[in-house]
């Protein structure tokens, strides 16, 4: 899909020469081939895009920037992911180039038509500014989820085993929210660090594109993306104190879990023991012939039971 703005003066769907912003989703062959015809520049591929290195996403040359950086993708679900998107910027046009949906470059859009006489520099600057105040929203989005998530697990333990175990199957699924909470906030990270590095290229190297407020723009965005990468390391942190804290309590549960077993174990013994002796049937045994036989073996089978329950209650271990 290709959309100009601003639009074709017969209100086509196709770049002509007024064009300002030229924003390219999921471009075919044709509508690369008419940017390119109508500019004379080479459209980067997909791959290029998505490459690592400095060189391939950061470059000017012959009065041209090119830059490229990741973003957040889909980041309304449970399972965001990165994408990249693309820039070519000259002092009259801005060609962006990007393969998923992303709110930011719709808000623009509406924007700028809206207004009109918008420069290639103007969008460039208004785009950034709508990452920055995406990837905010994103964070507090995420810093709302972890303080419900700590909420969750600070609060006061299961009393009784049963409630104990459906209490660490809770706990697992926080683990995992804190999972994606922590991928979601790695992919920020990520975006915003490719985001401060393409803006400082774009104004260091093409001074004279930019008006002293646009550059004053731009530089106040480096700014708010250094405040959001600080920001960004708290909630890791956070995110990484309650996984801690998570498998701490599972752990825990476990233990009370293991130590009931344990004492019901240990307490099982004796009894067994002299259920077992008296149950040997030897003709010499004397308490066969007792008239009190049979209760004074459930006596000390009741005994042998009671005792170790006291002494563990005594002890403080039950």
């Amino acid at each position: 899909m290709l959309n100009v703005l601003p639009p074709h003066p017969t209100g086509e769907a196709a770049p002509h020469p007024a064009a300002v912003w030229l924003d390219l989703f999921s471009p075919d062959a044709n509508e690369v081939r008419l940017v390119e015809d109508l500019l004379g520049l080479k459209l980067p591929t997909r791959e290029a895009l998505e490459g690592i290195e400095q060189s391939s996403r950061l470059s000017f040359e012959d009065g041209v920037l090119r830059m490229a950086t990741p973003v957040v993708a889909e980041a309304d679900t449970d399972h965001p992911r990165v994408s990249h998107i693309g820039f070519i910027l000259t002092p009259k046009h801005l060609i962006s180039i990007r393969y998923d949906q992303l709110g930011m470059f719709e808000m623009v859009a509406h924007q700028v038509a809206r207004d009109g006489g918008a420069s290639s520099t103007a969008v460039f600057a208004a785009l950034i500014g709508a990452f920055v105040a995406r990837q905010a929203d994103l964070l507090e989005e995420a810093r709302a989820r972890l303080d419900e998530i700590s909420h969750q697990v600070f609060r006061r333990s299961a009393a009784s085993p049963r409630s104990a175990m459906r209490n660490s199957a809770l706990m697992r699924e926080k683990m995992q929210l804190l999972g994606r909470i922590g991928e979601r906030t790695s992919i920020i990270r990520e975006s915003l660090l490719g985001a401060d590095r393409m803006v400082d290229f774009a104004v260091d190297n093409a001074t004279d594109w930019f008006t002293p407020e646009l550059t004053a723009r731009l530089r106040q965005s480096c700014q708010d993306i250094d405040a959001l990468n600080l920001f960004e390391e708290h909630l890791l942190g956070k995110v990484q104190f309650l996984l801690d804290a998570v498998l701490g309590f599972i752990g825990i549960e476990q233990n009370d879990i293991f130590k009931v077993l344990t004492i019901a174990s240990v307490v099982g013994i004796f009894p067994t023991l002299v259920a077992g002796w008296y149950g040997m049937n030897f003709a010499n045994m004397p308490e066969y012939h007792w008239a009190w036989g049979y209760q004074f073996g459930i006596g000390v089978i009741l005994a042998s039971t009671i005792l170790p329950l006291g002494w563990f209650k005594w002890r403080g271990w039950i």
